[in-house]
């Protein structure tokens, strides 16, 4: 399935992004441990954070001193990708 994305998206680092949080919802992440579960550089995930904090994805929020990044449950964008990168991904 990471194929088909990987073209779909024109990146390695979005979809893996992508599956991350839309496969967790309701989890926050930090950048270290998106690092560790992507297997992507810190110059990777941080471009893509980025991008897809400006497109309205995920969200950003600082606690205990760490900045945390979620989906944004509330974007337009959120059921169709969940359905793409991670429903579509199951069948």
């Amino acid at each position: 399935m990471e194929v088909r994305l990987v073209k779909l998206f024109g990146s390695t680092s979005r979809p893996r992004l992508l599956s991350l949080f839309l496969s967790q919802p309701h989890r926050a992440f930090y950048q270290r441990e998106i690092m560790f579960e992507t297997s992507l550089s810190l110059q990777a995930v941080q471009r893509e954070l980025e991008n897809l904090l400006s497109l309205g994805i995920f969200k950003r929020r600082g606690a205990g001193g760490r900045v945390y990044y979620e989906s944004d449950r509330s974007s337009p964008w959120f059921e169709t990708l969940r359905e793409i990168c991670v429903i579509g991904g199951e069948k």
